[in-house]
C-alpha cells in the first residue's frame, strides 16, 4: 500500500535496541509500532483516557506482514485507517513507512473489542468514541 491509503499518520523514532542481530527492526517491535499509532490517536482524540476511561479497548486478534527491513536509525511514520467499525469491535490497518517512503515496509492490522474497564466484558462503542473512528474510514 501507498501512504495515500491511510487517514492519520504517526511519527515513530526507532530506537538502537529495537534492531535485532539481522541488523533490522525485530518483527515484535511492528506491534508496538501498531498500539503506538492506535492509543496516540484515542488519546489525541479524546476518547480514551488511560487511567480512567469506564470504557476500554482490548485486543482481539493481530497480524503483520513484512515488505522490506526498516533499521536504527530510520524514522517511521505510521498510518492509520479503519477497514471495519462495527457494534463493540473496530478493525485498525496500519501501514509502517520507513523514512520517506511511499510504499509501505510492513502492513498489519489490530481488531479491537469495546470493554467495561471493571469486568472486561463487551460493551458497545461510546458514541465519541465511534465519531473519532470513523474519520479513519477510507472514503
Amino acid at each position: 500500500e501507498t501512504r495515500d491509503r491511510y487517514a492519520h499518520f504517526v511519527a515513530i523514532t526507532t530506537r538502537w535496541m529495537d534492531n535485532d542481530v539481522y541488523r533490522h527492526i525485530n518483527n515484535v517491535v511492528y506491534y508496538s509500532f501498531f498500539d503506538t499509532a492506535v492509543n496516540e490517536y484515542m488519546v489525541r482524540q479524546g476518547v480514551l483516557d488511560l487511567h480512567d476511561s469506564p470504557v476500554v479497548c482490548l485486543v482481539v486478534e493481530t497480524g503483520c506482514q513484512y515488505f522490506s527491513p526498516v533499521s536504527f536509525p530510520d524514522a517511521v511514520q505510521c498510518g492509520l485507517r479503519v477497514a471495519h467499525l462495527g457494534n463493540s469491535s473496530v478493525r485498525f490497518e496500519i501501514g509502517v513507512f520507513r523514512n520517506a517512503d511511499n510504499l509501505a515496509a510492513a502492513q498489519g492490522h489490530f481488531v479491537h473489542v469495546a470493554c467495561d474497564r471493571d469486568t472486561q466484558r463487551p460493551v458497545p462503542m461510546p458514541a465519541a468514541m465511534r465519531a473519532a473512528l470513523q474519520k479513519l474510514v477510507p472514503a
